[in-house]
């Protein structure tokens, strides 16, 4: 009976994200955040193009939290909130809203880019963890940062807090299938299964290391 309450009470709260003008104007704001820091890595990207004939990273994705998604890891979290400070609640405590993810074809770049992209004057970086030097246990890879950058809007300038990740090709391929493989119910051999792709994430990481001295033996 608790269990359906609860559900309820999840299905009640979504529709009040879903359906609140506050929601829809936090959402803007961290849309906005998005674009502020995609338009910053682009300008990079060029620069860093016409300086050294390459990219710096293959791809941008970008997305927003769904209410489901919001909702799941406040309770993950433990943060207690109600309708009135739902908004507050989510602002206050959830850094990853708004992410990001860019996709560079060798891990140095990775560094050269967070560093450049932190150099600049309006950002501010709350937090890093760094996957990539300290991998989880699991073998994932990754280099995790919350930035806060400034929203122009009517109202004036807003700080908003971005999640922006930066991985290898490599990297955000083991990611992409471990994520599917996660989500299957009822797998035989899951701890074969989490072994094996442990041991793939050791390899990814050798194949991540030969390809940049490769190219270092390229540059040289």
């Amino acid at each position: 009976m608790e269990k359906k309450e609860n559900n309820l009470d999840e299905f009640r709260y979504i529709q009040l994200l879903e359906s609140g003008r506050w929601y829809i104007q936090m959402m803007n704001k961290y849309r906005c955040a998005i674009m502020e820091v995609e338009t910053k890595l682009n300008v990079l990207n060029s620069e860093f193009s016409l300086q050294y004939d390459r990219n710096p990273f293959e791809s941008i994705k970008s997305r927003l939290k769904s209410p489901g998604s919001i909702l799941e890891k406040l309770s993950r979290k433990h943060l207690e909130f109600n309708e009135d400070s739902l908004d507050r609640t989510i602002e206050e405590n959830l850094y990853d809203v708004a992410g990001i993810r860019v996709v560079c074809a060798f891990q140095e770049d990775i560094y050269t880019l967070s560093d450049l992209l932190l150099r600049q004057d309006d950002i501010r970086l709350i937090r890093t963890k760094d996957y990539i030097q300290n991998p989880k246990p699991n073998g994932y890879r990754s280099l995790h940062q919350i930035l806060e950058v400034p929203v122009f809007l009517k109202e004036g300038k807003i700080p908003v807090k971005v999640e922006v990740q930066f991985r290898t090709i490599a990297m955000d391929f083991w990611a992409s299938v471990d994520h599917k493989l996660r989500y299957k119910k009822d797998v035989e051999n899951e701890k074969e299964i989490i072994e094996k792709l442990r041991v793939c994430a050791e390899t990814i990481a050798s194949l991540d290391a030969e390809m940049q001295r490769i190219r270092s033996m390229i540059e040289a």
